[in-house]
């Protein structure tokens, strides 16, 4: 039987993803990103032409959107795979209590007991 998601062991990278999705989600970056953007602006003064002033910060900011979309992307799908796993398991419950509910006329109980064992992770076998 293969490990749950929840179960194995989280990989350097989806360790920094989160911890990058915590930090961008503060009040601090937002802070960061105006400051450095109050920073870039009187730099219109150093830079001739306006074209390579704004080229500056637009590059910069579609990098960042990049490389945030990525480490965003990792987390969400942890964070999906989690409650699925979660759902599996409550689903899988209630399918054992309503087994073990049913009595030996409970015929509907069972059918719909055996639905739910069949539906849980449906996501993982692709169906």
């Amino acid at each position: 039987m293969q490990p749950r998601a929840s179960e194995q062991p989280r990989s350097v990278f989806d360790r920094f993803a989160e911890s990058s999705s915590h930090f961008v989600s503060t009040g601090a970056f937002f802070g960061i990103s105006v400051v450095l953007v109050v920073l870039w602006f009187p730099t219109i003064l150093l830079i001739p032409s306006v074209d390579t002033w704004q080229l500056v910060l637009n590059t910069a900011v579609s990098v960042l959107a990049f490389l945030l979309v990525a480490l965003l992307q990792n987390s969400e799908r942890r964070s999906d795979l989690a409650a699925h796993h979660k759902l599996n398991l409550i689903a899988a419950g209630l399918a054992d209590l309503m087994q073990h509910a049913a009595g030996p006329d409970a015929g509907d109980l069972q059918v719909r007991a055996d639905a739910l064992r069949r539906a849980v992770g449906l996501e993982d076998r692709g169906a």
